[in-house]
């Protein structure tokens, strides 16, 4: 059966507003399906927030306690540290002097907590009878009592033998200032494995505190400034020494 132009024509028409309708409903599946998307990814960015904000405690709750305390006592004493290692800029030597006596009074200052951890839970005390006889009266004492050996000062029992002095002076009133803070956060712990931590991180964390200092301090401490007219007057004064120096010769 032959169709005819006008059916013909018809049918194209109706072919072409079903594709149309076909676009138009993938168009619109594929917005529901980017706008389901983008409202899963919302979502997936507030549980993450609400999970981030309702945690307890630090931003690592996975921390032991004892290194969570030590960042509380880090931020209060290596400002004090940092500014008073700086100040020693004559040499090296006292700011290597200040850094091991730090370290060793941190050690010391812990060392009778973690000895009395070590020693058995009950101390008992050994009776011991001492027999003390009369003084043999045939004794003469010729020597006398020998002179008391003077006291040492408070710097000189905090000090190191062969550091140098400014470092140690210096050492021993800065660890005056940040002892209190030390001693009182290893004593808020309890737990060995804590208080293990704290000792050992603690230790590790001021020697590289040190050594970021003084990394610090040789970008800051270079060659005394000069001008070129200093540099001249120093030529020439160098030049006139050497001719006197050639007459006294001759």
């Amino acid at each position: 059966m032959q169709i005819s132009r006008e059916q013909f024509v018809q049918e194209q028409l109706l072919r072409k507003h079903i594709r149309k309708a076909i676009k138009v409903v993938r168009e619109q599946r594929g917005a529901e399906k980017k706008a389901q998307i983008n409202e899963e990814l919302k979502l997936r960015k507030i549980i993450r927030r609400l999970i981030k904000e309702t945690t307890v405690g630090e931003d690592k709750p996975e921390r032991a306690t004892g290194i969570n305390e030590l960042e509380r006592v880090l931020e209060e004493i290596i400002k004090i540290l940092e500014q008073d290692y700086k100040r020693l800029t004559t040499s090296e030597d006292q700011r290597k002097s200040f850094r091991a006596h730090i370290i060793n009074g941190v050690k010391n200052l812990l060392a009778t907590e973690r000895a009395t951890e070590e020693a058995p839970g009950e101390l008992r005390e050994q009776e011991i009878d001492i027999e003390v006889g009369e003084e043999d009266e045939a004794f003469i004492d010729v020597r006398g009592e020998t002179e008391p050996e003077p006291e040492a000062t408070p710097e000189e029992d905090f000090g190191i033998e062969g550091e140098d002095k400014t470092g140690r002076n210096f050492a021993y009133e800065t660890f005056k200032r940040i002892e209190n803070q030390i001693i009182k956060g290893y004593e808020r712990l309890d737990a060995p494995m804590d208080r293990d931590m704290y000792y050992d991180y603690l230790i590790t964390n001021l020697k590289l505190y040190f050594d970021k200092f003084e990394d610090e301090l040789q970008t800051t401490v270079g060659p005394e400034p000069t001008t070129p007219e200093y540099e001249q007057e120093k030529e020439k004064e160098a030049g006139l020494g050497g001719e006197e120096d050639l007459d006294l010769e001759l």
